[in-house]
């Protein structure tokens, strides 16, 4: 049988029932394609169900705010995925509909090759092969590729096998799932294998249905594919937050573009290097009514993908309100949970609220 029969029969048998998998909805697969591409499917699932409910269709969430938005997103990370979400939402509306081709669907606000290939195979069944993380995994392993899959020499090359191993439209119905394309289940089927079956670590490489033609398993370099380049490495950066309690308000600002979290909200911040409270309460003259400014936590880690942040947590009860950079507004602290903040900031409340 040829690797892509098998992918198909392995995908019969062992395929996850997902919700999303049961429509051509052009929105609620791209919806679910853009939740997950950095999100693993237990926790996406929750949030696709919560923006299905409460934005049943494109024109719904195109109308709702960017604000609205986010906090709904909150707690997935990568805020970026939900301003072009937004974005896109409002692109769709405009055009009238989702674009039926690749190069319209690759137009579209946050979408890539990738998320272009899953939207166009799953719900307009064009022929175009979905290439992600699982997809490098199982063709590097199965056909001993070692091109670095982070260079543009190894993603012309995965690319272009992935293309060629699509099924063709006379393949054996007895190896598709009803109501499925050819090629949409066989771009489902190869995600589900490599997130499933051949997985980073502990791959089930003795119960699999390729054991016999995977060059890894046979040379034992399954650890050690897909390869990729070295990268950058990862800064460090220091934060200082400082939560405001001022007779029943709290100071916020929106973080600005350019930066990590834009468009989140967070409170006062002193941006680490060389600056320390000290230094920043008397340039704003303040340093009498921050004697009581309460050390919550110290050096509290979160990792985001090129960078790690340690983060001090502080609590300041002033008498009065304090002045503040223009950028930060004052609002009840009852309100705070209508603001979406990044993780990190939500540890912080958590403490206030321990």
């Amino acid at each position: 049988m040829s690797f892509t029969s098998t992918i198909l029969q392995w995908f019969r048998e062992n395929g996850r029932d997902l919700p999303w998998r049961q429509t051509r909805d052009p929105y609620a697969i791209w919806l679910s394609e853009i939740i997950l591409q950095q999100t693993q499917v237990k926790q996406g699932w929750h949030y696709w169900e919560r923006f299905m409910q409460r934005w049943p269709t494109v024109d719904d969430l195109a109308a709702a705010s960017e604000d609205e938005v986010l906090r709904e997103w909150q707690g997935l990370g990568y805020y970026s995925r939900a301003r072009n979400l937004h974005a896109a939402a409002k692109q769709v509306v405009v055009l009238g509909g989702f674009p039926n081709t690749i190069e319209g669907l690759r137009s579209l606000k946050g979408v890539g090759d990738y998320t272009a290939a899953a939207i166009g195979s799953f719900a307009f069944g064009l022929p175009a092969a979905v290439v992600d993380g699982n997809v490098y995994r199982v063709l590097a392993r199965r056909f001993g590729i070692s091109t670095p899959i982070n260079t543009t020499e190894g993603k012309k090359e995965f690319a272009a096998l992935a293309q060629e191993l699509l099924p063709s439209e006379n393949v054996q119905l007895s190896l598709l799932n009803d109501q499925l394309s050819p090629v949409a289940a066989y771009n489902q089927a190869m995600m589900d294998f490599g997130a499933t079956h051949c997985t980073p670590s502990k791959p089930l490489c003795m119960q699999c249905p390729l054991q016999d033609s995977c060059i890894a398993l046979r040379e034992g370099r399954v650890a050690e594919l897909p390869a990729k380049q070295k990268t950058l490495k990862v800064k460090e950066r220091h934060l200082i937050y400082i939560y405001i309690r001022c007779n029943g308000e709290t100071a916020i600002r929106r973080r600005p573009a350019g930066d990590i979290w834009q468009g989140l909200y967070e409170p006062l911040l002193i941006d680490g290097g060389q600056m320390t409270i000290d230094n920043w309460a008397a340039q704003h003259h303040c340093q009498s009514s921050m004697v009581n400014c309460q050390l919550l936590r110290k050096n509290v880690k979160h990792v985001l993908t090129h960078r790690i942040l340690y983060a001090d947590f502080y609590l300041w009860q002033p008498d009065e309100k304090p002045a503040l950079p223009d950028d930060y507004f004052w609002i009840p602290e009852a309100d705070i949970d209508n603001y979406a903040v990044p993780r990190l900031i939500e540890i912080l409340l958590e403490m206030l609220n321990a």
